[in-house]
């Protein structure tokens, strides 16, 4: 006989085992006190490359995401108007109400986890779609083509 046994929400996990784990590197590499602080920075972080990233790198990341960070990325239309790294850190900011230090902070911390998940040949994709700045943020030397 098949019951209907159902958990009590107290012991729900509300995120799948992944993102999980991505908010504990996230955590672990911001220093965040909690993980509430760490999904925060990735919500805020992940929505705005939504909104810079499109075509098969936006689809290759989501892909690779855990699902909760992929919809994060997925529900942000991409804008017309492509933000440099700095501008990127700049508009977050500006959104989450939080110093240009910290922003840039759970950039780096949020970007970390990110390129763990993407390797590194998706995120030498993106960094190829996006303008100037990012490689940065993502942990990489900022690469210029030679004159």
């Amino acid at each position: 006989m098949i019951t209907d046994v159902r958990v009590p929400s107290e012991h729900q996990q509300p995120y799948g085992t992944a993102y999980e784990q991505m908010l504990e590197k996230v955590r672990y590499e911001g220093a965040y006190p909690t993980r509430e602080k760490a999904d925060e920075a990735v919500g805020l972080v992940l929505a705005g490359l939504g909104r810079q990233l499109a075509g098969d790198e936006r689809v290759d990341l989501a892909a690779r995401l855990p699902l909760e960070a992929a919809r994060v990325l997925t529900a942000q239309v991409p804008g017309t108007q492509p933000l440099t790294g700095w501008a990127f850190v700049k508009d977050l900011a500006a959104r989450s109400g939080a110093s240009l230090a910290t922003t840039r902070w759970d950039t780096g911390s949020v970007f970390s986890a990110v390129a763990a998940y993407a390797g590194p040949d998706l995120i030498t994709r993106i960094l190829r779609q996006l303008p100037s700045g990012y490689a940065l943020l993502f942990g990489r030397a900022e690469l210029t083509p030679a004159a």
